[in-house]
């Protein structure tokens, strides 16, 4: 289990930024399997939307990307390195994810070759899918 202070001597995120609070496992270039746990105290809940707060899906793919950063920023090749947006494919939104929502974010690494690859991406609250697509990085 790494917590925040572990996880950002990986990834290059930051508050009010880094969107995942915990990494239960992870395997260096293959996979990572990490936690967002949603608050109300969260920014984007003031304009998103007032009265009826719901974490914007944006945010989601955001978090499963950092999530996926994990996984291949653990890498002893990538260390000091980012990874960054290359596309997002597929993805679907099924479920609103709002305050009090512990967000389980999985990340698989599907396809890599030089510094870019693909990441299969599943968010789910409490068993159910929140969402789930593919998100291709670059390392750079």
């Amino acid at each position: 289990m790494l917590n925040k202070s572990e996880i950002e001597k990986i990834i290059p995120q930051r508050d009010p930024f880094l969107m995942i609070d915990e990494v239960e496992e992870y395997t260096p270039g293959e996979s990572c399997v990490a936690y967002k746990n949603v608050s109300l105290e969260e920014p984007y809940f003031k304009g998103h939307f007032p009265g009826n707060p719901i974490m914007p899906g944006v945010l989601i793919v955001e978090s499963l990307a950092q999530a996926g950063a994990v996984a291949i920023l653990s890498m002893e090749e990538n260390k000091g390195k980012n990874a960054i947006f290359g596309g997002i494919d597929k993805m679907k939104f099924k479920k609103m994810v709002v305050p009090g929502d512990r967000l389980k974010l999985e990340v698989n690494i599907i396809k890599r070759k030089g510094p870019i690859g693909v990441g299969e991406a599943l968010a789910t609250v409490d068993g159910k899918v929140a969402a789930k697509g593919e998100l291709t990085f670059a390392v750079v």
